[in-house]
């Protein structure tokens, strides 16, 4: 296996689908239920991923559990409402077939009331053999759910019975289970969920454990703050998720404040960034955040964020639906509005129109066929409060991202340090020819809520 093949993560563009949702499964599980093969409804959207590109499948929880998803009652068995484990695995021969790899969701911090070690627990009390696999079982103490016990959560969730994952027993569950979903399903990688409260010794020999079995296999981490080099280094995962920069790609564009991303940016991957040799994970929403189409308060501004995600450094993630607009967000109670149940042949009825969605084809296919918007490095160019542009330069390809979130053509000129005479091709408007003259590339008017991607020419 070459080097290429091991890392085929860090070329990637990933599509995030949350089955439960999509397939549209009942929102709790009785248990009683023969199994429905929802989940054969994702083949249908494979034809679609291969039209924008997609390299990679995310999927959300997968396995039995008691309503969302992570709350696992097993971890051996798909969940009932979405099918069997037969039905998982021809998913996955389907998009290997198609070219696309498949990341599960690795719920492993908690697990839900339902789980069978769990309810052993509940009904056997001290004398459960399972005590030890959960966190700070202390009886005598009542919880809120009633038992004659109290124990640790996620958050705060007592529907979430954080494992205790120094406990053997418990991580050798787990481990085997992940052997399971390679040998059986033949899965591509894994997502942590809530990487940042698991375990990190746990995470360890996960890495060491399936790089064992496979060297190719992918690890990224959920984690909301902190140093992403905590988790994402040699040892342990080879990426997280960039909330950092999430915060920043919508916010610049609501509070008309580019600013704020191009900090983001330069403090991750300018020079003497501190994550500059990483392959963070990207996205603009996902299954726990209001949909783009929502954050934004001008819907001209959805290309421009989507041009931010194909142009910066990472891992650039779409969230299903949203390539059409969809809009979706939290309430107090709530998140299924993020997480709808959508049929693929009703496509295109969803959001604004197809201009979203051909938009983004084209980033993505810009994004495949310039390796330095996929590896090179960073350099910010200008940067105003409805202005930015920077470039991507890797082996002499030079790449320029320029942007304008602004109603009106603003004219732009960028100061760069490439020789006079250098041409650039303006991929994204018609292969319009720019110059370097005197240090200076002069862009004329870039269109309103418009963008330029330059590449020197021959690229």
């Amino acid at each position: 296996m070459n080097t290429t093949s091991i890392n085929w993560f860090n070329n990637a563009f990933f599509y995030h689908i949350y089955p439960l949702g999509l397939c549209g499964a009942p929102a709790r599980n009785d248990f009683s239920s023969p199994p429905v093969e929802r989940l054969s409804r994702i083949g249908d959207w494979i034809p679609h991923l291969q039209s924008l590109g997609v390299d990679a499948l995310y999927l959300g929880p997968l396995f039995s559990s008691s309503t969302h998803g992570y709350d696992t009652a097993d971890y051996y068995h798909v969940d009932q409402r979405l099918g069997t484990n037969e039905t998982l695995a021809r998913l996955v021969q389907q998009l290997h077939a198609a070219g696309i790899r498949v990341v599960l969701d690795g719920v492993f911090n908690h697990v839900g009331r339902d789980f069978w070690a769990f309810r052993d627990v509940r009904q056997n009390g001290e004398s459960s053999r399972y005590v030890n696999w959960f966190q700070g079982i202390r009886f005598g103490v009542s919880s809120p759910m009633g038992d004659p016990f109290t124990y640790e959560t996620w958050n705060g969730h007592y529907e979430l019975v954080r494992l205790n994952l120094y406990n053997p027993e418990t991580r050798q569950h787990i481990l085997e289970a992940v052997r399971h979903w390679m040998a059986d399903f033949g899965i591509d990688g894994l997502r942590l969920d809530v990487a940042d409260c698991l375990d990190l010794d746990f995470q360890r020999e996960l890495a060491d454990f399936t790089r064992t079995l496979r060297p190719d296999f992918w690890l990224m981490g959920e984690v909301i703050h902190g140093d992403y080099r905590r988790w994402a280094n040699p040892d342990i995962l080879h990426s997280v998720t960039n909330y950092e920069c999430y915060k920043g790609l919508y916010s610049s564009l609501v509070d008309r404040n580019y600013f704020e991303i191009a900090y983001a940016l330069n403090r991750q991957f300018g020079e003497g960034g501190i994550y500059r040799h990483l392959q963070l994970y990207n996205f603009v929403d996902n299954h726990d955040v209001d949909r783009i189409a929502s954050k934004l308060n001008n819907p001209q501004h959805l290309p421009l964020v989507y041009g931010l995600l194909f142009t910066m450094p990472g891992i650039p993630s779409i969230y299903y639906g949203s390539e059409w607009g969809i809009q979706g967000g939290r309430t107090s109670h709530s998140d299924a509005d993020l997480r709808p149940a959508l049929d693929i042949r009703q496509a295109g009825v969803w959001g604004q129109s197809d201009d979203l969605l051909n938009r983004i084809q084209k980033l993505a296919h810009l994004r495949k066929s310039l390796p330095a918007l996929r590896q090179g490095g960073y350099r910010q160019l200008a940067v105003q409060s409805q202005q930015l542009a920077f470039s991507r330069e890797l082996d002499g390809e030079v790449v320029i991202a320029v942007f304008n979130a602004a109603d009106e053509g603003i004219p732009m000129e960028l100061r760069v340090p490439y020789p006079n005479g250098t041409q650039f091709v303006d991929r994204w408007n018609q292969d319009e020819v720019f110059g370097v003259v005197d240090g200076k590339i002069r862009l004329g008017a870039v269109n309103p809520y418009g963008m330029r991607i330059l590449c020197t020419k021959g690229s």
